[in-house]
Parts: structure tokens; sequence; C-alpha cells
């Protein structure tokens, strides 16, 4: 996963020293007016300023392929709206989703403690890529292709990893109880 400071680091190895002069030159006449914009979408300090510098790294990024520089503020803005709308629909979605677990009666039940103790060890028994796959796919709720891109296998060998170890873990658990 890169961030925004990589994505910058590689903007600025690719510009020859000439370019890089323009790019802060660039980035001191813009900076203000972007956070200022962010702050006005936003009404949060922090959050303006880190959605301009995402902004201003993203365009910064392709300012080698921008036809015409004098458009950049006119791009820069664009980009801050856009990441603005960004962080605005992921709040939603995040909002939408606590509302959701929060209108869920609260379960009275202990939790099992037992159960636990036995998933883990059928868990810990299985062979190491089984296991890889199926803690991929349930436990960290990655999708086929991300954890077979993770185990460097196909995606139909993690379904089949994913598939024997799930069946293990069942007649695992199944002889325990």
């Amino acid at each position: 996963m890169t961030t925004a400071m990589d994505d910058g680091a590689t903007a600025r190895a690719r510009l020859p020293k000439v370019g890089r002069a323009r790019l802060i030159e660039l980035y001191q006449a813009n900076a203000a007016a972007t956070v200022r914009l962010a702050y006005m979408l936003t009404g949060d300090r922090a959050l303006a300023e880190d959605l301009s510098q995402e902004a201003f790294v993203r365009v910064a990024g392709r300012f080698r392929d921008l036809q015409k520089p004098e458009v950049f503020r006119a791009y820069l803005f664009k980009a801050v709206v856009n990441l603005t709308r960004s962080h605005w629909r992921r709040e939603r979605v995040a909002r939408g989703y606590l509302q959701r677990q929060n209108a869920r009666p609260p379960t009275t039940t202990l939790p099992d403690v037992e159960g636990r103790h036995v998933l883990r060890d059928a868990l810990v028994a299985l062979p190491p890529r089984q296991r890889a796959a199926v803690v991929f796919r349930y436990y960290e709720d990655l999708s086929e292709r991300q954890t077979a891109d993770l185990l460097g296998c196909s995606v139909g060998a993690v379904k089949s990893l994913v598939l024997r170890g799930t069946e293990a873990l069942r007649r695992t658990i199944g002889e325990t109880t």
C-alpha cells in the first residue's frame, strides 16, 4: 500500500530540477488556497490540511502529464473537491454501519471461552497455507483476489485452500464437542 508521502517522493524523483523548483513554487502559491477550500467544505482544520496535502500529491504526481501548467490550480481544486466527497461518502457509510450495529438487540450471553480455545487449537493444527488462507478470508475479511495476491497463488487455489481448511476445522471441532 502506498501512501501520499510515497507518491510525493516518487513524483519528485521523476521531475528534473527545474520541475522540482516549479513544483515547490506551485505548492507555495496554492497551499493556503487549497486548505481554505477544504476547510470551507469540511469545517475541520486538520482534515482540511490532510485533504489539501493529498490533493497536491495526486495532482503533482501527474504534473509532467499536464499539457497546460496554467490549469494546475483548477486541477488542484477539483482534486480537493473530489477527495472531500470521498471523505463524506466514507463517513456516511461508516455512520450507517454504526447505526445498524446499534439497532441490534444487545446480546446477554457470555462469550464461549471454551469454544474459542477449541477453534484456536483447530486453526493452529491446519497446514500453514490453509491456515493463512482461512485467516485472510474470514478473520481479516480479505477478498479471494487479495488473499491470492498475498499468498502468491491463483484465486482457484485460495478457494481450494479455504474449502479444505474449513472442512478440517468442522471435522476437528465436531470431534471435540
